[in-house]
């Protein structure tokens, strides 16, 4: 499993388990459903990225609001979008999308709804299911380069920046 470096790699990676979730449905982003012709298919849009709170290895958090417009095309069965968002959202439930758990939260704040068209009325035919993911980014930072765990009592250190004054953990 390789290591993630930016936050692109998340909807790469979701892209990647929807292929492999659901073969004959059409998944990607905007420049993949622009233009005339078929609007079946899963949108994958990235909302927002907001600060996390770093990982437990001092990684940067970035909090990704990630969505899933699950659209039918026009005349499809009732609730047809619906089925399609539902189960959208057993696949997103627990999912790291084969990203390294030390890099990838579990998604948040799962919710699927009706899309709403611009004249304010409900779109049945789109479901959006929306989510937070969080990514930890960049190199950790509670080991030294030697890769020793070290440490040190506040009192003892006049210089937190000095790595001269941490000691190894005993053994």
């Amino acid at each position: 499993m390789t290591l993630i470096e930016k936050p692109s790699q998340l909807p790469q990676a979701i892209v990647e388990s929807l292929h492999a979730a659901f073969p004959d449905l059409k998944v990607g982003n905007h420049q993949d459903f622009q233009g005339p012709g078929e609007k079946t298919g899963v949108l994958i849009t990235v909302e927002g990225n907001g600060p996390g709170i770093r990982s437990r290895e001092g990684r940067k958090a970035h909090a990704l609001a990630i969505s899933l417009k699950a659209m039918v095309a026009p005349g499809a069965l009732p609730f047809d979008a619906c089925d399609l968002a539902s189960q959208l959202m057993d696949l997103v439930l627990d999912n790291r999308w084969n990203l390294p758990q030390a890099q990838c939260d579990l998604p948040t704040n799962i919710v699927a709804a009706p899309s709403m068209h611009n004249t304010a009325e409900t779109d049945y035919d789109t479901w959006t299911v929306s989510f937070t993911q969080t990514l930890y980014l960049g190199p950790t930072l509670l080991n030294d380069p030697t890769g020793q765990p070290l440490f040190a009592r506040t009192w003892d250190v006049s210089n937190i920046d000095d790595p001269d004054q941490y000691k190894p953990l005993a053994e």
